[in-house]
């Protein structure tokens, strides 16, 4: 099982950017299944029905998130019906925070130091992890993890305490791809943070003038996606199907003008 995991998708160009090299990148890497984490797909912040399309029109299986989920309240109603993904330890909230794609179940916890107020994602793991073999009668064999959050101690955490439970653990929300990736011993892929696809001359995806100003002066700002070349940022976790264990993960790193 190939599954490729993309980074933060920003805005237009991220979706643009995303529209142009998927296609290409599941048939050259003979890909299985497609993840990617769409909360800043719409205008930089949230998720809206038209630029979830999107993503799904280019090749996306399933699409996970994080605190900007909530930006734009257009996509509320419809987070049941499309392969959409909430951080699962939200409670009281719309849509889910897990599902089953075929045989690998997707995962999306968010975390706590540095974020807003939400349940423990550790606990919460185990409690997915519970309930989806409650579900299917059995343990699910193949599981990936997005795990959203800021601290690296965090999301390290979280892949030593799921190592040899999970398939793949790996971090979103900085919008900055990490040199991390291995194979923790127990057969879990891991990486701290996948990165992001969009403009790569910003500030996370973002223009720069007024982020400086924001850090200048620490007035509010209106940030929008930047221009110019643009990255895709993500890993590629080979899996073996029989023991659930990844076998090997890449980063795979493309930009275009």
């Amino acid at each position: 099982m190939r599954i490729l995991m993309i980074g933060d998708i920003i805005g237009k160009p991220g979706r643009q950017t995303l529209a142009r090299l998927l296609p290409q990148l599941r048939s050259e890497l003979n890909i299985d299944l497609v993840t990617a984490n769409a909360e800043n797909t719409a205008g930089g912040f949230g998720l809206t029905l038209k630029t979830a399309r999107n993503l799904l029109d280019a090749g996306v299986d399933v699409m996970t998130s994080g605190n900007h989920i909530w930006d734009k309240k257009d996509i509320l109603p419809h987070m049941d019906e499309l392969p959409l993904l909430r951080p699962a330890n939200y409670y009281g909230a719309p849509g889910r925070g897990w599902m089953m794609l075929g045989d690998v179940m997707i995962l999306n916890l968010q975390g706590r130091v540095f974020m807003p107020p939400i349940d423990c994602p550790f606990r919460e793991a185990d409690k997915r992890l519970a309930e989806a073999e409650t579900e299917l009668g059995s343990p699910p064999h193949l599981v990936v993890v997005d795990f959203h959050a800021e601290a690296t101690s965090e999301k390290q955490g979280l892949g030593w305490y799921l190592d040899g439970r999970v398939s793949a653990v790996v971090g979103t929300h900085t919008h900055v791809g990490t040199a991390d990736t291995r194979l923790l011993p127990g057969g879990t892929a891991y990486v701290s943070d996948l990165g992001m696809t969009g403009p790569l001359d910003s500030v996370i995806g973002t223009e720069t003038a007024p982020v400086l100003e924001r850090f200048r002066t620490g007035l509010p700002q209106r940030f929008k996606p930047a221009d110019g070349p643009c990255v895709l940022n993500s890993v590629l976790i080979d899996i073996d199907s029989e023991t659930g264990h990844a076998t090997e993960i890449v980063r795979i790193d493309r930009t275009v003008d």
